[in-house]
């Protein structure tokens, strides 16, 4: 299932998918990039007027940009990416009714002269009807991440099984997610089924001393 912005993806450069339902991106009313505040590297807590924090298991999402061109690729420095996600109870900040006045978990960041970028963020839920996932949007510069009419690309990173399965098994507040693990798989998630091999991030750690996500995103 891919998005609808029409963006041409040449071959080895990571999908391009819908943004969903919760972007934030100003393409379906909210706008979480108009925002002063909203380029930050801890997107746990909210800024602005709001002052929620979004509790659960700590990871570290580090994306790499890569400007892929035929079998060529280099690092594309001075990009900007915007991560957003759900919560540990599976709600989107500004959409879900329970916190639809915070906005954490949405965050954006500058790609260094290396393409890196990090985030500081919580384990996210497995929600009905959805493999467990993040969302982000590539934008040309800081200057042009202010609307989604301006992003390169929108696609979605997705988590280790196993490792879902170690949190949500285990950590306090994720219970629920365990059996919606086990309900909608890989394989027959509406965004993943197609394929996953550039999407699935690398993870490491554990739920005492908290995950690194790494994923290299090729564009």
């Amino acid at each position: 299932m891919g998005g609808d912005s029409g963006v041409e993806v040449a071959e080895g450069e990571i999908p391009e998918e819908t943004a969903g339902p919760y972007p934030g991106d100003g393409s379906n009313g909210v706008n979480v990039l108009s925002e002063d505040g909203v380029v930050r590297s801890d997107i746990r807590s909210s800024f602005g007027a709001a002052s929620g924090t979004a509790e659960g298991v700590p990871i570290t999402v580090r994306l790499r940009v890569l400007d892929l061109n035929g079998d060529e690729s280099a690092p594309l420095a001075g990009a900007a990416i915007y991560l957003w996600h759900c919560d540990r109870d599976g709600q989107y900040s500004m959409y879900s009714e329970a916190i639809a006045d915070e906005n954490y978990l949405r965050g954006v960041q500058e790609t260094d002269a290396d393409g890196r970028v990090e985030f500081t963020t919580i384990f996210p839920a497995a929600y009905s009807g959805r493999y467990p996932h993040m969302h982000f949007e590539v934008y040309p510069s800081l200057a042009e991440a202010t609307s989604s009419t301006q992003k390169l690309r929108t696609s979605q990173l997705a988590l280790p099984e196993d490792v879902c399965a170690e949190v949500y098994g285990t950590a306090q507040g994720y219970s629920a997610s365990l059996e919606r693990l086990t309900q909608t798989p890989l394989d027959s998630d509406g965004i993943f089924s197609d394929g996953y091999s550039l999407q699935m991030a690398k993870v490491t750690g554990s739920v005492e001393a908290g995950y690194v996500a790494t994923l290299n995103v090729p564009i």
